[in-house]
């Protein structure tokens, strides 16, 4: 009998990739503190968050094979946030300009009869080119990533933004890396294609 697969989060981006996969799954909310601890690493923080999530909705089912997931973005040492407002996100682009920043992006599958979890972290840096405040502020403006860590759409006009990209997967970018979720989900047993 196929997993049911139940996708913890209400982020419409991870719906979207999930759905590139072609198989049948369900959204719900885990509804998980994402407050860092002390001293806690982004690497950390993200695996952390990403087993939360999915242990949170395992809670909730009686079987299924759940996946969390959790992303941060890191500049110079320091996590960045969604910015939630324009002037937030062109204050977080200008600090990238000419720099490398880099995501990590927690991935969980929990099997909710076995509490067995597989996990990853998976990393993926971008190389922003050296942009003024007026071309900035003009993306922005025009794309409201303002729900985005790390405040751009790599999926639309934020390509203007890079110079480079590196990664094994692109959609860690957006949110769910979908090369590790294949893996994980084979270990769990669900073979794809």
């Amino acid at each position: 009998m196929p997993q049911n697969l139940i996708l913890a989060s209400t982020s419409r981006y991870r719906k979207a990739l999930l759905e590139k996969l072609g198989l049948p799954f369900e959204c719900a909310a885990p509804e998980v503190d994402e407050s860092p601890q002390p001293g806690e690493t982004a690497e950390a923080l993200v695996a952390r968050l990403a087993h939360a999530k999915a242990a949170a909705i395992a809670n909730r089912v009686d079987h299924g094979l759940i996946i969390g997931s959790d992303q941060v973005c890191v500049c110079d040492g320091r996590i960045l946030g969604k910015p939630a407002t324009v002037d937030s996100a062109v204050a977080q682009l200008m600090a990238a300009q000419g720099r490398s920043v880099t995501f990590y992006t927690g991935l969980c599958v929990l099997d909710a009869v076995s509490g067995r979890a597989e996990q990853l972290v998976e990393p993926f840096t971008v190389h922003f080119r050296t942009l003024g405040e007026d071309a900035i502020r003009r993306y922005v403006e025009a794309e409201m990533p303002l729900d985005c860590a790390g405040s751009f759409k790599c999926e639309g006009m934020g390509i203007v933004l890079f110079k480079g990209l590196e990664g094994r997967d692109p959609n860690a970018l957006i949110g769910l890396p979908l090369i590790g979720l294949i893996e994980l989900l084979e270990r769990h047993g669900l073979a794809l294609p």
